[in-house]
């Protein structure tokens, strides 16, 4: 098990370094270059030059490349082109609205899809799966921005359930202490603060889950009807097992390594989704930064949450990578 963890722990060096590479090089081929970014209407030939010899963009790439790990490996990603700050303090506020975001929509799939998968192919066939069925091509077909507007439409605006944007209301007092509102409130016992964070939190978690939510529903259907019919099920059934021991420990279990493969890679798209759902429900987290910094051509902002996102995505698939070993004990012993 540990030498398991050690090998997928070291694997992670070289594809950090192989995306960061690809990072590089894409932001150095775009047409322009930080130098026009920064300059803008008061950009010359002149100008330009001497922009790029002051910042070491009239340097061999590889030598930029360099520069540019020493400085990562530091946490220094540069000053904003957009607000003059030190990048690192703009993802460190804008982070965790993005992970409490990510987190809740992920609770939502997870938490749902798999009972709901299950559920569809134990009455596989019957009106129960077909609904889930036809559910599911519904959640995967529907723009997230799209979905994101009907329901602060519907829910926020007309019904008035849920507020309609915003991660906390203005007039409440919160102390902040780790960036999670939801947490803080309890961590400082103002419970009236998490329960206004969370009212706030679930259109947006909602909208994020959508699409996750029914891909996992739809592998899980799959992997169990996959199981179900394997030849130790049906010995688990002749041998007068408890329905619920087969259920449990025979047929969930065995299902849940191909679902764990699709939630890891889930965390991608609910990166990418986050973007859009930022933006309709003006959530202020990693997915904003990164519309602003495409649509100003702030580089210093753009490099580090792309590769921030990369870092977690990658983490985040390390940890299902380790999850195989408690699902699964054949992983344990190779």
């Amino acid at each position: 098990m540990l030498r398991f963890v050690v090998r997928r722990l070291l694997q992670v060096i070289p594809t950090l370094l192989l995306l960061s590479m690809l990072v590089f090089a894409w932001l150095r081929s775009l047409p322009g270059g930080p130098a026009t970014a920064l300059l803008g209407d008061r950009a010359t030939p002149e100008g330009i030059a001497e922009l790029n010899r002051m910042m070491g963009l009239d340097q061999p790439i590889w030598v930029q490349y360099g520069r540019f790990l020493g400085r990562v490996a530091t946490g220094d990603f540069g000053t904003s082109s957009i607000t003059g700050q030190p990048v690192i303090d703009e993802l460190g506020r804008a982070l965790p609205a993005t992970i409490e975001l990510s987190i809740a929509a992920l609770v939502i799939a997870v938490g749902l899809g798999i009972p709901l998968g299950y559920v569809a192919a134990r009455y596989r066939g019957r009106p129960l799966d077909v609904a889930t069925v036809i559910g599911t091509l519904v959640g995967v077909a529907v723009p997230v921005f799209f979905l994101g507007y009907v329901l602060k439409d519907v829910f926020a605006v007309d019904l008035g359930w849920f507020p309609p944007s915003g991660r906390q209301s203005v007039a409440v007092d919160a102390t902040n202490v780790t960036g999670f509102a939801v947490l803080d409130g309890f961590l400082t016992r103002e419970f009236d603060a998490s329960l206004d964070a969370l009212s706030h939190l679930v259109l947006p978690a909602l909208t994020l889950a959508t699409i996750p939510l029914a891909v996992i529903v739809r592998i899980t259907r799959a992997s169990v009807l996959d199981v179900l019919g394997s030849d130790f099920v049906r010995t688990a059934n002749s041998k007068g097992l408890a329905p619920g021991t087969v259920r449990g420990r025979h047929v969930l279990r065995n299902a849940l390594l191909p679902v764990s493969t699709t939630i890891g890679l889930q965390v991608g798209l609910l990166l990418a989704g986050a973007v859009l759902t930022e933006r309709v429900f003006v959530w202020g987290g990693i997915g904003t930064l990164l519309a602003d910094a495409i649509t100003l051509r702030d580089y210093p902002r753009l490099q580090a949450v792309l590769l921030l996102g990369a870092l977690i995505y990658v983490l985040v698939n390390l940890l299902v990578d380790l999850s195989y070993a408690i699902i699964d004990p054949r992983v344990r012993l190779s």
